[in-house]
């Protein structure tokens, strides 16, 4: 071997120990930073165990004000259901289930939200009995056939649906099956094992209602909490103890301020219309009551829409829930209601409303509900058709809670049926076979007007609304405009000349609407720097 060839292999095996080095430096530099990785990762994963542990009473910690701030003591009498499919249910295939989803408008989303519906009553796995209120009914509606087997699951569930859905039928059901199965893991527990919060005094009855008659064939006993009347009688009831209270949020945060309404075992709460209860201010007294609950607890919120404010109630109390949204996330008129708008002077309203009814209500037997926007204007107007000589009644604020009752039963029954009323009647009652609804003054919302006319078009029967409106209502004219278009309904030229501009979005107390809330990312702590350094 020449010198030549030596200084050659030399330099080889220099350039040959040079890249070994490299690739161990590459290596070590690999395994410092997978290391730095995993230790990463097993820091976020015990953070967001540590936060899963405590996210319930974080959540009360923070955003509840007043002396009751801790979460009801957990005890292992709670056990969520598991849903086993029916063989029926069971045999239908991945085209059925999304053939009943497009015919029904219906999206489902949520982590394992594979829920077959429930097509006939016959396929229900729970007990027969608990549909004994049913028994009038061919089949379950659309949102009681997708929710049953979710609720009786133990999923929390979030609900958008338009109004005269069935939805009271789609929570309370499930709501009996889960009192059921809590009362053979403990057959002494004590007090209120279900809860439902509804906006208003009639929902709320309405409601209690449909789940006495429910619960009779079962022995589950309820009770109405609402304000108006005097409180003594509803202490006595609560103290002979129920399985089931439905209340109205002002007057059950003033009995459980009292110590006389305990809600230490309710493990599955109902938030009905929470989108109106939000619009009417009633998020603090709704904090306060989740943070009396059972802290392991089955959530069921029902909504029309799913504003920003709903996501965000949703989010902090919810544990990976499944949603069944009806149509879509924004309100929509029903396809059973002809809407009929007119453009008129505020001061030919009278007039022109005696016209109509000699029109709809000829016969003065079919039942009519015309809506006013104030309480005094609802007196007014029931002196005016009065002195014209329609029999008619009205409910409104200013009306006791008897009075307003005993107006409803009239109504119901069809011995008044031409009911005045205002915004109180707008959302979520079910009055039977109202063939036509009257809007004397427009709503201060366009969700209202959705609303107002969904009393009529109820269970699959068509209806007819009939709107006023006037130069006033100009600011909602563009809103107007698209939910007409929306439902292919007749656009009148007057209208569109007021304009078709939408302002953007904004909420009485959350202010505009930004991006939606991711519902699968975990609730954060917010923490503030210290001012003492």
């Amino acid at each position: 071997m020449t010198d030549e060839d030596k200084k050659l292999a030399k330099k080889l095996r220099k350039e040959k120990k040079r890249k070994e080095k490299e690739v161990a430096a590459a290596q070590e530099e690999v395994v410092e930073v997978e290391s730095k990785k995993k230790k990463k990762k097993d820091k976020k994963r015990k953070a967001e165990k540590h936060d899963e542990e405590s996210v319930e009473k974080k959540t009360k910690a923070d955003f509840t004000n007043g002396p009751y701030q801790q979460p009801a003591p957990s005890d292992k009498s709670f056990k969520k259901s598991f849903y086993v499919e029916s063989d029926k249910t069971a045999s239908l295939s991945n085209q059925d289930v999304d053939a009943f989803h497009q015919e029904h408008h219906m999206t489902i989303s949520g982590n394992n939200c594979l829920y077959r519906p429930i097509l006939k009553f016959a396929d229900v796995n729970f007990p027969k009995a608990m549909l004994k209120s049913c028994e009038n009914f061919t089949k379950p509606t659309p949102i009681q056939s997708q929710c049953w087997p979710i609720l009786t699951s133990g999923r929390d569930i979030i609900g958008i649906a338009q109004t005269g859905s069935g939805k009271t039928l789609a929570f309370s059901v499930p709501g009996l099956v889960h009192i059921t199965d809590q009362l053979k893991n403990n057959p002494k527990k004590k007090g209120p094992i279900m809860l439902v919060v509804a906006p208003t005094r009639e929902l709320a009855v309405q409601c209690a209602e449909v789940i006495s008659e429910a619960g009779k064939s079962v022995n589950i006993t309820s009770l109405c909490l609402y304000g108006g009347v005097p409180k003594h009688e509803q202490k006595r009831a609560l103290k002979a103890g129920v399985q089931v209270v439905v209340a109205t949020p002002g007057r059950l945060k003033d009995l459980v301020q009292e110590k006389c309404c305990s809600l230490a075992n309710v493990t599955y709460t109902v938030l009905d219309e929470a989108d109106r209860m939000l619009d009417d201010g009633f998020e603090k007294d709704i904090r306060l009551i989740m943070s009396e609950c059972h802290v392991e607890r089955q959530i069921a919120m029902f909504s029309a829409t799913w504003p920003q404010s709903i996501q965000k109630l949703a989010h902090e109390f919810l544990v990976d829930p499944v949603k069944v949204t009806i149509g879509s996330d924004d309100l929509a008129a029903s396809e059973n209601v002809t809407q009929i708008v007119e453009v008129v002077d505020e001061y030919g309203r009278d007039s022109k409303l005696d016209s109509l009814l000699k029109k709809y209500h000829s016969s003065r037997k079919n039942r009519v509900l015309v809506f006013v926007l104030y309480k005094k204007e609802a007196v007014r107007v029931e002196t005016m058709l009065n002195r014209k000589g329609w029999k008619c009644t009205a409910i409104h604020g200013d009306k006791g809670q008897q009075q307003r009752m005993e107006a409803l039963e009239a109504f119901k029954t069809g011995k008044v049926p031409l009911l005045i009323a205002t915004d109180v009647a707008a959302r979520g009652l079910d009055i039977p076979d109202v063939e036509f609804v009257l809007n004397y003054s427009f709503p201060l919302t366009i969700e209202d007007y959705v609303h107002r006319i969904g009393r009529t078009g109820r269970g699959g029967k068509k209806g007819t609304s009939h709107t006023f409106f006037t130069n006033h209502d100009k600011p909602k004219a563009g809103e107007l405009v698209n939910l007409l278009r929306d439902s292919n309904a007749p656009v009148p030229e007057e209208l569109t000349k007021f304009g078709t501009h939408v302002k953007k979005k904004e909420h009485k107390l959350y202010g505009a609407f930004a991006k939606d809330v991711d519902m699968n990312k975990k609730a954060t702590k917010i923490t503030f720097d210290s001012d003492d350094e």
